[in-house]
């Protein structure tokens, strides 16, 4: 594939924190803007256009009409409410969860997405879809519902690390991978849960279909590296270091994973300022090789993660901390799974002047070329008064310039839209697609 260069890009968007203070918040969700703030936010949104060089294509037209958009996420409340406002005035919908509640859990992140799509795509269809949370056959299910649906995009700002060997490996990708290609050998149909629900197995569409997902805001809490035993045959993050501390960010549970290499199986223990242990890792169901320690936190504490070995040969692994942030850290490699796989195109954060934001997560140098991209945040929005940022908010944004891209070019395979954004994308970091900011800034070309 041939590589594209750029000058360094050194644009400059307008802060948006004007905005978000006029934004009036009622019973904890953001009021109608009045009319300077709506001003200020149609401001910093063409701003944000002409960053992305959205400004020109859509006076021209082009605006996804004709592409579906499909959204993978867990936070849908309230998605009735912003139909016709943040929303299209009509979503499809589909709950891949066992309780069949489409907004069981009480969070907008998908909405938010969403609306990053429809500003962005205005005329694009939009399908949501949210799946069983530590099933990652449930979520293989919204990928197959998505494409045939129709879906010939696919945004996904949920991060699901030990789904993978954090190198784009294991069966997880490998179906996503056949799915994705249009190609569902019997082995590889709706689970049967999802055929309970009505979802017939009917031939997908020859039409490849491209997935965007977050590279993972998680340089700053991933550690990876070569098991090295230290005296007590715990693992020496450092020379001589067997604790790794674990800050969680609130009283919501901490989840310590590791996943990597299938062939050894490891244990993580956490412990407490006192040295009591309160969490030991059980491997999960889905995936034996990975293994993930979690707990509820006390308030303003801090734990300590130890990882030994069980059994089979000293190997690389990879450690993450959901819900904190991790003492001793490698940035490199750090980009989570779906997004770690050759089949997704990850999506990391930058700021408008061009500077990787620290905790957006970098790839491995000897490793295929991760992230792909990288986009600006943070994304003006109307939905909350908090602006909408890190590599969630970067995705969306990635998927629908390829949909604008689309409805210009409605005959183009996924392959040459892929090729185009990588030609158009604008240099930034440094000098060369590298393995923090992948082939650059996404853009769109100059001229339609």
């Amino acid at each position: 594939m041939a590589i594209h260069r750029r000058a360094r890009l050194v644009l400059g968007l307008a802060p948006v924190l004007a905005l978000l203070g006029a934004l009036v918040s009622v019973n904890g969700r953001a009021a109608e803007p009045d009319a300077a703030a709506l001003a200020l936010l149609r401001q910093d949104q063409a701003k944000h256009f002409s960053l992305l060089g959205l400004d020109r294509w859509q006076i021209l037209g082009y605006r996804g009409q004709g592409i579906k958009i499909a959204v993978l996420d867990t936070g849908f409340r309230g998605y009735r409410e912003q139909l016709g406002k943040t929303l299209p005035v009509k979503v499809e919908t589909r709950c891949f969860r066992n309780d069949n509640n489409f907004e069981a859990k009480n969070s907008q992140h998908g909405l938010l997405c969403a609306e990053v799509l429809h500003t962005l795509a205005p005329q694009a269809d939009l399908l949501l879809a949210t799946w069983e949370p530590d099933s990652s056959e449930s979520f293989l299910d919204g990928v197959r519902w998505a494409k045939q649906a129709g879906a010939r995009i696919i945004s996904c700002s949920i991060i699901m690390p030990s789904w993978s060997d954090g190198n784009g490996g294991g069966e997880f990708h490998q179906k996503l991978r056949r799915i994705l290609e249009g190609y569902h050998p019997p082995d590889l149909s709706f689970s049967a849960r999802g055929m309970k629900r009505g979802i017939a197995d009917e031939p997908a569409s020859s039409v490849h279909t491209l997935f965007f997902a977050c590279a993972g805001n998680t340089a700053l809490r991933h550690w990876t590296g070569s098991f090295r035993a230290g005296a007590d045959g715990l693992h020496e993050w450092e020379r001589g270091q067997t604790a790794n501390s674990v800050k969680p960010w609130g009283r919501e549970r901490v989840s310590v994973e590791l996943y990597g290499s299938t062939d050894t199986q490891y244990e993580i223990t956490v412990r407490d300022e006192r040295g009591e242990e309160v969490s030991r890792s059980r491997p999960f169901p889905y995936n034996r090789s990975s293994i993930a320690a979690r707990f509820i936190p006390l308030p303003q504490s801090t734990y300590y993660a130890q990882v030994r070995r069980l059994r089979g040969q000293p190997g690389n692994f990879h450690l993450v901390v959901l819900g904190g942030t991790l003492g001793t850290v490698t940035s490199r490699g750090s980009v989570a799974c779906p997004a770690d796989g050759p089949e997704v195109i990850a999506v990391g954060a930058m700021t408008p002047q061009g500077r990787r934001l620290e905790y957006s997560a970098c790839g491995l140098d000897s490793q295929m070329l991760k992230p792909d991209f990288v986009a600006p945040v943070p994304f003006p929005i109307t939905l909350r008064s908090q602006s909408f940022t890190g590599t969630s908010a970067a995705a969306p944004q990635a998927a629908a310039l390829a949909a604008v891209l689309w409805s210009h070019h409605p005959n183009w395979t996924a392959e040459e839209i892929h090729a185009a954004l990588i030609k158009s994308s604008r240099d930034v970091g440094l000098p060369g697609p590298d393995c923090e900011t992948g082939h650059g800034m996404i853009a769109l070309p100059e001229a339609p």
